[in-house]
């Protein structure tokens, strides 16, 4: 495990019992919050996208901010929906994020899960062509979206254009060198891993898998990344990849913790039902870093990642959530090999 970050699904709500009570409150708080955890040596800072939620949506602004507000930390989102996106002007978003963090940005995109609208990107503009369904389009977007971050042109200029133009055809800019290798696909499935493989994107797997065959969490996405580190090599791509996955970690430090997490010591999986097919849900991990130190050893997906991404309880605050990763940083990731 080379390098940790924090996972923020930016929920807020009016309750008194939140510290996020708005979506000004949620923006701000992800700054603050990237911010104290570069100061606390993580390495990422992740956020997810949903529409039509009180939760974190367009990501391009929040990520322009905390790319200005940080030098190191890597920036990213787990995941972008792509059956909402236009390609060619999330290129363009994405790009100039990206030239604001000097090049720190890991963009997490994927089909997206259920959303709170019944086909809610119909309304950004988007439906899928004849004959195709949403996951299609998202992957065809997805498609688009990797040919532009290659920065070749393709678009014909007018011949009396207001400024000059640079000979031969036009690309999207600003234009991102590198970002291309840093683009991540969140598969919920081993066969979309594989598809991520062959693409040329990196692996995001997250606490929940589309799919269930009987055994523990962690084995199912351990196998989920053997296969895809297997579709890569078969692929023939000559860079290495990166995998993250995502899981939830409270070490439990003081009376304040054990009242918020310490009835989850005996989580288990869970299985259910999501889009219409069996899933599996993983555990959350709570307790005493000796204990949660001897369990996250026997994680075997843990163990075959380079990046670990923590869901972190935004709503309880900037300061408990640094006090959180503060806590993992120092108490628990060393003794599994964490740099």
């Amino acid at each position: 495990m080379k390098r940790i970050g924090f996972l923020s699904f930016g929920h807020w709500t009016a309750s008194s019992h939140s510290q996020a009570r708005s979506a000004s409150d949620v923006l701000l708080q992800s700054i603050d919050l990237a911010v104290a955890a570069e100061e606390l040596g993580a390495d990422g800072a992740y956020f997810r996208v949903h529409h039509f939620a009180n939760q974190l949506s367009s990501p391009f602004p929040l990520l322009a901010a905390v790319g200005a507000k940080t030098s190191t930390i890597e920036i990213g989102t787990a995941v972008i929906d792509m059956r909402y996106e236009n390609p060619l002007y999330m290129a363009e978003d994405a790009g100039s994020a990206d030239l604001i963090s000097r090049g720190r940005l890991q963009l997490g995109i994927s089909r997206g899960s259920p959303e709170q609208v019944v086909d809610g990107f119909r309304y950004f503009g988007h439906a899928p062509a004849e004959g195709a369904d949403p996951a299609d389009m998202a992957r065809e977007h997805t498609r688009v979206f990797l040919e532009i971050l290659k920065g070749e042109g393709f678009a014909e200029p007018n011949p009396r254009p207001m400024f000059a133009n640079p000979p031969g055809l036009l690309r999207v800019e600003p234009h991102a060198e590198g970002l291309r290798e840093r683009i991540w696909w969140g598969a919920g499935n081993r066969q979309t891993a594989e598809w991520a493989a062959h693409e040329g994107m990196n692996l995001m797997s997250s606490t929940l898998l589309t799919e269930d065959t009987g055994v523990p969490f962690h084995q199912l996405q351990a196998e989920q990344i053997e296969r895809f580190r297997k579709a890569w090599a078969e692929a023939g791509h000559a860079r290495e990849p990166r995998v993250s996955v995502s899981r939830s970690i409270f070490p439990i430090v003081n009376d304040l913790d054990r009242s918020y997490f310490g009835h989850e010591g005996n989580s288990q999986d869970q299985v259910g039902f999501i889009d219409g097919g069996t899933a599996r849900f993983g555990k959350t991990y709570a307790g005493e870093p000796e204990a949660l130190i001897a369990q996250l050893a026997q994680d075997e997906a843990i163990a075959a990642a380079d990046t670990l991404l923590l869901t972190i309880p935004n709503q309880l605050g900037v300061d408990y959530c640094a006090h959180i990763l503060r806590s993992l940083l120092s108490d628990v990731a060393p003794e599994l090999g964490w740099r």
